[in-house]
């Protein structure tokens, strides 16, 4: 029996659901808006996409999408299809055009959400996966339990290179454990990418003497492909342990390859993923839509964090950090590191503990660090033992009694 690719959405259409579903389940791979010849029953049956089931939910009066067919009420249903392998081979942006290509803008259909993928094993021999993953970013960093203590250079744009360095030297004179440029800075004329690598490196290396260990920084190298190939060497060059692209910036393709060229982790940030994800009626679950970055070789992705500053509630959340640890086959696992950030403190440190139920994760606080009272080494020091009360199973308020970083943060955050 061949190996198939399956599919999980959540559907609402104003036609018949099992007529809208073959719809798509047509469109997406033998057939068009009309009956073919060439369509044979035998080419059908080797190369069409079926309708493996098809679950109703309820019905509503009015589409939730525009445009379209109109209909009287619109049948909500849950739907799963599948493709035969031998239709693409085991190709990343073949996939992602066929799973959430043309689907969206059918007639027939007034929601659609990809909800979950279930690859065959083909992938996981042609594609590389995360070379890093939770082992190799704690082998780096030497944090060999808990969760990497993190921040983002703040403000996110706008500091010279040497007021960038200071606040890497306070960070790192802190006890930071991982320290990532913000998405939006990258190679301007006020902090040129070549000069912040030096200065920064300058800053973490000589401090490494002292510490035993290095802090690993992501330094933000979205651009083209010889762009960031060219970033990567440098950080490199400059004993540098980390990179980091936005995914939707650079492509599937731009990733994958540059996944063949980086020999450093790569933190990947998410940037753009409400345009994705944030309607419930049409888009992507992030279960689905990670499995394919981890499969083209992310080692940390982004999930935000509970109690955020955006739109994304706590159970999301917890659900997206972990799908990033669900291994994706059984003989490669490609498990990636959940990043937390978005308004983050030590508040969250008992809940995220308790929802994920281990710390292999990167926890960020840019404001929950920069922001304490009694400067940024404080900040850490708070945001720390936060999570190691999590850990304990002991509560912040008897934590922090004869801690005083932590008993000052209690005022702030």
């Amino acid at each position: 029996m061949s190996e198939r690719i399956y599919a999980r959405y959540w559907l609402e259409t104003g036609d018949d659901p099992m007529r809208a579903a073959e719809v798509i389940a047509g469109e997406q791979s033998s057939g068009t808006f009309l009956k073919l010849a060439t369509e044979t029953p035998a080419l059908k049956e080797r190369s069409g996409a079926r309708v493996e089931s098809l679950q109703i939910l309820e019905t509503v009066g009015e589409p939730s999408l525009p445009g379209g067919m109109k209909s009287n009420t619109y049948t909500r249903c849950l739907l799963e299809l599948s493709w035969p392998l031998e239709n693409m081979g085991p190709c990343l942006p073949t996939l992602m055009a066929t799973v959430a290509g043309n689907l969206f803008e059918l007639a027939q259909v007034s929601g659609l959400r990809l909800l979950d993928l279930t690859l065959p094993p083909a992938f996981a021999k042609a594609y590389p996966g995360p070379a890093f993953g939770m082992a190799g970013t704690r082998r780096l960093s030497g944090v060999a339990k808990g969760p990497l203590i993190g921040t983002i250079i703040k403000p996110s744009v706008g500091l010279s290179v040497a007021e960038t360095a200071q606040q890497v030297q306070l960070l790192v004179d802190g006890g930071i454990d991982f320290i990532k440029d913000d998405e939006l800075q990258a190679d301007g004329s006020y902090c040129p990418f070549d000069q912040r690598v030096e200065a920064v490196m300058r800053v973490v290396n000589d401090a490494s003497q002292k510490m035993g260990r290095q802090v690993m920084v992501a330094f933000n190298i979205t651009g083209n492909l010889d762009q960031m190939k060219r970033r990567h060497d440098w950080v490199l060059k400059h004993q540098g342990s980390c990179v980091m692209v936005c995914l939707n910036s650079v492509g599937l393709t731009g990733l994958s390859a540059f996944r063949q060229h980086s020999t450093l982790p790569i933190h990947a940030h998410r940037a753009g993923w409400g345009y994705l994800s944030r309607s419930p009626y049409v888009g992507w679950d992030f279960a689905a839509w990670q499995q394919i970055w981890r499969l083209a070789g992310v080692d940390h992705l982004h999930v935000n964090g509970l109690r955020n500053k955006f739109s994304e509630p706590d159970a999301v959340v917890i659900a997206s950090a972990r799908s990033v640890i669900t291994p994706l086959f059984a003989d490669a696992p490609m498990q990636a590191v959940p990043v937390f950030s978005s308004a983050q403190t030590g508040l969250q440190a008992h809940d995220t503990y308790a929802a994920l139920g281990n710390a292999d994760l990167i926890c960020t606080a840019g404001g929950g660090i920069f922001g304490h009272p009694d400067g940024v080494s404080c900040g850490v020091t708070a945001l720390r033992q936060a999570w190691e009360a999590a850990e304990a199973g002991v509560d912040l308020v008897s934590y922090a009694k004869d801690r005083p970083a932590l008993q000052r943060a209690l005022t702030f955050w």
